[in-house]
């Protein structure tokens, strides 16, 4: 088959690996990490990517997204198919889905998660390339106390820093999710040092690239993989299933 591999720059180095292993021909397509700091923008972005490649002669579109926190909901197929992994986020997806992230997360609460990509590609929205770079700074947390204070004074932006980092103080602890990329060492060093330098518990788990090698080599069927038929639309779902096509 011919494929068109739109994904977010988290999945870079997994996506990458497993491309290289597959018998598809597939064109890749990287989107920063930053997208997901734009709001509403994200749907609008990806929806203007997908149908982009939707004359280009492709079996299928492949999503390197989840849920993301509404970003992919409502997104529409032109005549080629879509295709994207079935779970809340991409730690959802590393995780071998929701169920094992949920079985984790309750056993362990109060816990932040990384991943190769989350360690090595972060970027502040300041460092972005049109269109992902706002006119002015995004607030959040990938705002840098440099760009707070630059924009609102001393004062006001030192605040503004301690107060949209101040949800760090309900974790105790960091998971770092190993992946079989050339990366992993390097961005589990990283996730080590953040959790030392928060005073946080430091965990690693095993993570897996079963849902990702199953959306790349057209393993379709189950439920960890929606395939979105043409003219239907994403749509959030209950449960563990997460997503739906209508």
């Amino acid at each position: 088959m011919r494929l068109k591999a739109i994904i977010c720059q988290v999945f870079t180095r997994e996506m990458e690996d497993i491309i290289a292993r597959s018998n598809h021909t597939i064109d890749l397509e990287i989107i920063p990490m930053g997208l997901h700091s734009r709001g509403a923008e994200m749907h609008t972005y990806l929806q203007e990517r997908v149908d982009a490649a939707d004359d280009a002669g492709y079996d299928a579109i492949l999503l390197g997204y989840a849920l993301c926190g509404r970003g992919t909901e409502g997104l529409q197929a032109g005549k080629t198919p879509l295709v994207l992994p079935r779970a809340h986020d991409c730690i959802g997806v590393l995780m071998g889905g929701h169920q094992n992230f949920n079985a984790y997360f309750q056993e362990h609460p109060g816990t932040y998660f990384r991943t190769p990509g989350w360690t090595e590609f972060q970027t502040p929205d300041s460092e972005l390339e049109p269109p992902f770079a706002a006119t002015r700074p995004q607030l959040g947390e990938r705002s840098t106390l440099k760009e707070l204070i630059a924009e609102y004074g001393e004062e006001d932006g030192k605040f503004l820093f301690e107060q949209f980092n101040a949800f760090r103080k309900h974790y105790t602890g960091l998971t770092y999710i190993s992946l079989p990329v050339a990366s992993d060492e390097a961005s589990r060093s990283r996730a080590r040092a953040e959790a030392a330098k928060e005073g946080w518990k430091f965990e690693e788990v095993k993570g897996t690239l079963t849902i990702l090698e199953r959306l790349v080599n057209g393993e379709w069927s189950g439920g960890d993989v929606l395939l979105v038929p043409p003219g239907a639309t994403i749509h959030a779902k209950m449960g563990d299933a997460t997503l739906d096509a209508e």
